[in-house]
């Protein structure tokens, strides 16, 4: 019996890379698409999401959305001032969710794929509402009218806080090791954004031997 095929967008981080992990033992991974939004991270989250698309064997793309990096903050630029990028109003990007779940849904509909894989969590849903389990479930219903076959938006991660979302990747056996969950993009992850701070307390809840060999500068 064949499985369900689906596109799977990936950003290089923890949450992302997880989905793709927890989707990938039932459906078929047909693409992985990457956005360049014009941000700060890009090089460092580019870089881990080719070696997550590499490690399951899946086709790897990239959609430049660069001209967002117009609307969003300054901080967040790539060509902006470097800022601590700590605050909800640090790091908003103008309806980015929305805009990557469109685009994802118009690959899957061209490749005849059922869903979009995202990872979402309601750990960061708190603050961000582009990433609760409502704005997933609205986003399909939209999708059931602007796309001919129906594309669902799934999140396998969409209940899980970032230490549940460590567990179930070590227990499928995800390459934690690749992510890039940093707002800059370097040598190590910055270990001061609001991004390295929700990860950094996330590995601290973990056993040593639980815990994923991951860098920070501080």
């Amino acid at each position: 019996m064949s499985r369900a095929t689906a596109i799977a967008m990936v950003s290089g981080g923890l949450d992302s890379l997880v989905a793709l992990a927890l989707a990938v033992r039932d459906l078929d991974i047909r693409l992985v698409l990457y956005f360049d939004y014009g941000h700060r991270a890009r090089e460092s989250e580019r870089a881990s999401a080719m070696a997550a698309a590499n490690f399951y064997g899946l086709e790897f793309r990239e959609v430049n959305l660069a001209w967002l990096g117009d609307l969003s903050p300054g901080g967040m630029r790539r060509d902006g001032e470097v800022s601590a990028l700590t605050s909800v109003d640090d790091v908003w990007i103008p309806n980015r969710n929305g805009l990557f779940i469109s685009v994802a849904a118009a690959f899957a509909e061209a490749y005849g794929c059922g869903a979009v894989v995202c990872g979402f969590n309601r750990e960061e849903a708190a603050e961000f509402p582009d990433n609760s389990a409502d704005f997933v479930s609205r986003s399909t219903a939209a999708l059931q009218l602007s796309t001919r076959n129906a594309v669902a938006v799934r999140s396998d991660t969409i209940d899980m806080d970032k230490r549940e979302i460590l567990r179930a990747g070590a227990d499928a056996g995800a390459p934690l090791s690749i992510i890039w969950s940093c707002y800059h993009s370097a040598q190590r992850m910055c270990g001061r954004c609001a991004s390295c701070l929700r990860l950094k307390a996330a590995l601290a809840s973990l056993a040593d031997d639980e815990r994923p060999v991951l860098e920070f500068e501080s």
